[in-house]
């Protein structure tokens, strides 16, 4: 409940700006499935991505931390440019 308070009142706004994006992402997602589609992809995604991870665990984390360092830098240059985007040491 903290966390939302914080993400609603745009305490960081780099995390209400991700957080908005999220929101507008998944209007989308539930304009394009019902509701019981996304529980059977939730259920079949949750017993078959563990099998496909210790199958190609290299190659996943390769790109995963190509994708990190790639989402940091972008970070950090939108926090250099924003105002206020700093986070506050709490």
């Amino acid at each position: 409940m903290k966390e939302l308070r914080r993400l609603f009142l745009v305490q960081d706004l780099v995390d209400s700006i991700k957080f908005a994006v999220l929101m507008w992402l998944l209007t989308y997602v539930g304009a394009l499935f019902n509701g019981l589609t996304l529980l059977i992809l939730a259920v079949v995604s949750m017993f078959s991505m563990p099998v496909v991870y210790e199958k190609y665990q290299t190659q996943i984390d390769q790109y995963l931390g190509l994708v990190r360092t790639q989402v940091n830098t972008i970070m950090a240059k939108i926090r250099e440019k924003v105002p206020g985007a700093k986070r506050k040491d709490e």
